[in-house]
This record gives C-alpha cells, sequence and structure tokens, in this order.
C-alpha cells in the first residue's frame, strides 16, 4: 500500500476527531463564504444557476455508432504513435488516448467561454471570503463504473495524490494547492496557498477522480494495462497495445442528463488507432481504416485528398476556423547545453531557416508565420510598449535586451529563395560576434570543437522541412544533422532534456495561469518532463509569470502576457515555425455535428459530434 504524509493521512478522512477538527476550523467562515454553481478565472459566468444545457450543444443528438479517429492532441505522458499503459496521468509509460473520457471531474469546461466551469460530480463549490478555500458539495448520483458512491474521500485522494505522484506537469500546476480533506463524505475542501494562482482552482476542478478503494491494494505511480476503476461517459473495452483501444459508452452513466452533459457522449464507441508513420495513417483513413481524420499537413491535404471516396461523396472536406490560441509551434533550442547559451548563436539558427521557401515549396502556402507563443490570441505583444507593459518592464532594465523595450521581435522575412544570403551573412555576423570562428570550412565553438547540430524527430513526415534549413546551416559552417527516432525513444529523451533541437508545440489556454510556469520558469526548467524545452531560466520571466498569475482582470492578465512574450522573443530561444487559421477536416460521411461548434473547446470531434443514421444507410448503398 502507497505511504502518505500526515496530511494525506488527514485528507483520507481517517479518524473522526481529525474530521471535527477540520470541520471546526472551517466553520468559522463558512457562512460569509460563497457558494457558486460555477467559476471562472474571472468570476463571469455566461450560464445562471438554473440553466439546463450548454448553448451549442444538441439535445435531439442520437446515441450510437462508432467514432474511430488517430490521435490529433496528447497530454502528460501520451504519445501520438503508441501506447503501452491505461495510466496517463504519471511519466511512467506511454498513456493511451482517450483515458480522460473514463473519469470525472468535479467541474466541466464551457466551450463558448474562455475558462468557465460548471459542476459536474461536485453540485456546487463554497468558495471562503479569502479564496484559498473552496468547499465542493458533490452530487448524491455520482458514482463509479462498479456501482459504488463518489465519496469526498475519494477526490481528497485524488488531488493529493495527483500533487505528490501525478506527472511532472501537474505537479508543477498543483505547487499553490495546499492539499485537499474530506469534512464528511459529501464536502471536500480544497486549500490554496496565499498569492496562489489565479487559475489553480480551475486546474484542481478539472482533474479525474480516483476511487481510494481502487488504489489501497495498488500502486498509483506505476505503468499499468489493468483498466482502472473510472466515473465517466465512457469505459475501457477492447485494445491491442501499440495498436487500437476503443472506449465504451457507459448506457446508465449516471451524469447524462446533468446540464454540462447534455447533447454530449453521443458515440457508442470511441476508438483510437496508431499509426509510426503519418502517410501510413492516411493511407489507412482512405482505406476506410478509421473514420475521422484532421490533416495537419499541409501537403497531404493539398495533393493526396483525391481518393475515390472523396470523389464520389463518401468523405467530406471541411475548414472549421480555429478562433483558439493556436500556441507556438517551433524548433525549440535546448540552452541547457553551453554551444546554445549564446542568444546571438541561437539568432543566427533563427536567420538559417526559410520559412517563405519552405511555406511555398513544401507546404502550399498554407500556413502564417508564429512569432510567438501566444500567436492567434490578443495577448501577442504589438508595438512599442504599453504603459501598462512598461511599468511591468522597468524593474528589468538592465537585465534583459533593449530591445524588450521598442518594439518585439519578429522572425526576419526571406526572399523566398531557400538561401537568402543578406540573412546568411547576418547569421555569419551573429556567430563571428559570439565567438564562433570558421577554420577549414567548419564553424568551431569557443573551445575548439566543431559545432554541431543535432534536429530529432520522431516521424518522417518533418524530414522535407529540415532539408533546406541544414544545408543552409552547412553554408554556416555547422555541421547539421537530422536524426528520426521512434516515438518512445524521443519522448524519453525530451522529457529527460537530452537533445539538442526538437520539434514541440506550445499550447496556451485563452486564460494562461499556472500552466506559465511549466513552459517558461527556471523551476520548470529543471524539471524532468516539463514543457520548457529550451531550458528558459530568466528571472525577470519568472517574475512576469509570477505577475500574468497574479492578475486580478483580463486586462492585467493580457499586459502581463504581452511584457513576458517581449522578454521571451527577445530570448531568441526557438526558432518559430508556423500555424493555421482553420481546422482541416476529414471524415466518411455518416457524422453530423452542431451549427455552431463552440468557439473554446475547438471541433469537439469526441463530445458533441454524433452518427447520422441517414447519411450511414446512403454511405453503405453507394458502396
Amino acid at each position: 500500500m502507497a505511504a502518505f504524509s500526515r496530511r494525506h493521512f488527514l485528507g483520507l478522512g481517517a479518524g473522526a476527531l481529525a474530521t471535527f477538527r477540520v470541520g471546526a476550523a472551517l466553520a468559522a467562515d463558512e457562512a460569509a463564504g460563497v457558494e457558486v454553481h460555477g467559476i471562472s478565472a474571472f468570476g463571469d459566468l455566461k450560464y445562471p444557476a438554473d440553466f439546463k444545457n450548454f448553448d451549442y450543444a444538441n439535445l435531439a443528438a442520437p446515441k450510437g455508432g462508432m467514432f474511430s479517429t488517430i490521435p490529433s492532441s496528447r497530454g502528460y505522458n501520451q504519445s501520438f504513435q503508441t501506447f503501452n499503459s491505461l495510466n496517463s496521468f504519471i511519466l511512467k509509460g506511454e498513456g493511451a488516448q482517450g483515458m480522460d473520457l473514463t473519469f470525472v471531474s468535479l467541474m466541466a469546461r464551457a466551450g463558448d467561454e474562455p475558462d468557465a466551469m460548471y459542476g459536474l460530480a461536485a453540485k456546487s463549490v463554497r468558495i471562503s471570503p479569502d479564496k484559498l478555500t473552496y468547499r465542493f458539495a458533490l452530487r448524491p448520483e455520482a458514482k463509479f463504473h462498479d456501482g459504488s458512491k463518489i465519496t469526498a474521500h475519494d477526490v481528497a485522494w485524488s488531488i493529493n495524490t495527483l500533487k505528490a505522484k501525478g506527472h511532472p506537469l501537474i505537479q508543477v500546476q498543483m505547487r499553490d494547492v495546499k492539499g485537499a480533506e474530506a469534512l464528511d463524505d459529501a464536502v471536500v475542501a480544497v486549500s490554496f496557498a496565499e498569492k496562489r494562482a489565479r487559475d489553480v482552482p480551475l486546474y484542481v476542478a478539472g482533474l479525474p477522480i480516483f476511487s481510494r478503494a481502487y488504489y489501497a491494494t495498488r500502486p498509483f505511480e506505476e505503468s499499468t494495462l489493468d483498466t482502472p476503476l473510472g466515473s465517466g461517459p465512457y469505459k475501457v473495452g477492447r485494445y491491442e497495445v501499440n495498436r487500437f483501444i476503443e472506449f465504451e459508452r457507459v448506457k446508465d452513466w449516471w451524469g447524462a442528463e446533468l446540464p454540462v452533459c447534455r447533447g454530449h457522449y453521443n458515440h457508442d464507441v470511441i476508438r483510437y488507432e496508431f499509426y509510426r508513420d503519418r502517410d501510413v495513417a492516411f493511407e489507412g483513413f482512405a482505406a476506410r481504416t478509421y473514420l475521422y481524420r484532421e490533416e495537419f499537413t499541409a501537403r497531404i491535404w493539398a495533393t493526396r485528398y483525391d481518393f475515390p471516396a472523396l470523389k464520389d461523396g463518401r468523405v467530406k472536406q471541411e475548414l472549421v476556423p480555429d478562433q483558439t490560441p493556436s500556441g507556438g509551434q517551433g524548433w525549440f533550442i535546448n540552452t541547457r547545453r553551453e554551444k546554445f547559451s549564446d542568444a546571438r548563436v541561437r539568432e543566427a539558427l533563427i536567420n538559417a531557416f526559410d520559412f517563405e521557401w519552405t511555406n511555398k515549396t513544401i507546404m502550399y502556402g498554407a500556413y502564417a508565420r508564429t512569432r510567438s507563443p501566444f500567436q492567434n490570441s490578443d495577448l501577442v505583444a504589438e508595438g512599442l510598449p504599453s504603459p501598462e507593459e512598461l511599468k511591468l518592464l522597468e524593474p528589468f532594465r538592465g537585465q534583459v535586451p533593449e530591445e524588450v523595450f521598442g518594439e518585439p521581435y519578429v522572425p526576419p522575412v526571406s526572399d523566398g529563395s531557400g538561401q537568402d544570403r543578406n540573412l546568411l551573412r547576418k547569421a555569419q555576423q551573429l556567430l563571428q560576434a559570439a565567438g564562433l570562428p570558421i577554420k577549414g570550412g567548419k564553424r568551431l565553438l569557443p573551445n575548439g570543437e566543431v559545432f554541431k547540430v543535432e534536429f530529432m524527430i520522431d516521424t518522417p513526415t518533418f524530414q522535407p522541412h529540415h532539408g533546406s534549413f541544414i544545408k543552409n546551416l552547412g553554408t554556416l559552417g555547422i555541421e547539421a544533422s537530422l536524426r528520426i527516432v521512434d516515438a518512445v525513444q524521443l519522448r524519453a529523451r525530451v522529457e529527460s532534456f537530452d537533445f539538442d533541437i526538437v520539434v514541440e508545440r506550445l499550447t496556451m489556454s485563452p486564460t494562461p495561469g499556472d500552466s506559465l510556469r511549466a513552459y517558461f520558469t527556471s523551476e520548470a526548467a529543471a524539471t524532468k518532463g516539463s514543457y520548457n524545452y529550451a531550458g528558459v531560466a530568466n528571472p525577470a520571466i519568472d517574475a512576469l509569470v509570477e505577475k500574468a498569475m497574479a492578475a486580478e482582470t483580463r486586462n492585467e492578465l493580457t499586459f502581463a502576457c504581452r511584457a513576458l512574450d517581449r522578454v521571451f522573443r527577445a530570448g531568441r530561444y526557438w526558432i518559430p515555425q508556423w500555424y493555421n487559421t482553420s481546422h482541416r477536416l476529414a471524415y466518411w460521411d455518416i457524422f453530423s455535428h452542431p451549427a455552431n461548434l463552440p468557439r473554446y473547446t475547438g471541433v469537439s470531434e469526441r463530445t458533441l459530434w454524433w452518427h447520422d443514421a441517414a447519411k450511414a444507410a446512403k454511405l453503405e448503398q453507394a458502396k
């Protein structure tokens, strides 16, 4: 049995005296606290306490059919290409996609609000006057798949265990969580540290709830193929490690008629297929091995959607505008390595990449250039700093590049030739100024070693994007190479920061908060498995992250993020790539979806789409 600290022991509700003391200590401000049906970062809610459903959900959507796809996003220990574990909330193993469908959380996101959440397992929450204690009252009907009730003890155990033993990214985002305690079977109190990040209560409210009894005889932190006891709208069905996994809809699920769930979870089966190669995965879609695909490769979208089923209408293509922050995709430079410690060297690498040529020649002009990790949002820094931004930046004058107080850094625009001489000349000058001379045609580091750069990817799809880039680096005397490894090896090396340069993407919330720590802070730079791929360890950025997390209004958050953006971009920590302003969807024509998909939760294909029996019958006749 897992060992617990004294706080964890109290969190399990052990002993009537402990529970009495907790209750007595909290009772004083109970009456003064505010009880609400929903929470958001700044307290604004669209839906009233008696709302019946989210506006975008189709209450008439029928249940039935199978939805099958390949992974298009990942979190924590998940991989796009494989899985070998049913524990997706720890560092060990390659977690299966879709495991989130098998658990419920205290509250659920509203897709048409930036960050609002409403009751799921919890029917309400009482917030103390100092906003450091949230008491969630559980729904009496909430239960696990074996029929046992979800109690406050399960919730407290889940929160405390994830804080102590969850994936490092979970631990980082729960730094301001002091702990959770069950006041009785129906109420759990979560306490937060003073000056907590604004979004930490939202993060906690969205964490999976596990069964304390199930894990009484099992170690939580181990990778396993044992199916955990869940409580969500789906349960694990058939699977074959590394190939596919299915989730079956729970027909008598207790939460089906809750306001946050009506019109959701319509597919009887959700299935994920796993491929090692994207080109092979596309062939699988064309052969109807799976039914839905979001296309991330412009070359395939432009040249290969001409197979018979698409020509005769059995497969549909659809462009859905992406109104969410696209975040930042790029080549992240591992500044933990001495050869990348000088920002001038990193800027030289940026100048060697010809985006205009790559976009035109390889990606059919389908993309726009990324400039900021907050791309496609109003958090991107533009023009000269506003007075509000300057107020945040002035304390760091002399500690950050002077350009921070001017126009923000924007990647250079090339002449589109693939080998822009002016940009390569500037790169040459930067390398010389950084003390990296050329001898015998080789670029040497200050210690006399040849400057070598290794790019690492796990799919051949990205090979063409590296060719011209590597050629340009060779022109600068840099010995660059591309290594393709399998997905498991890539994740292991990235999580242990054992790489030179790697392609990754930072995914941003419309209201970023504590997640900023995992992306940008010195603490995250030293935390195995964090999203701080570049190893950013900058006191000014650390301080601005704290300012962003402490923002009390959306305007304050916007200015803090813009200031943070300026300093990050001035550090040249990455080579920005590109982003798409729309979701490119292709699917066999057996599905329908709401006319107005929610703005903030993407396409929502797993939760809001449904099997259309009339379309399916027509498709079968067309075979």
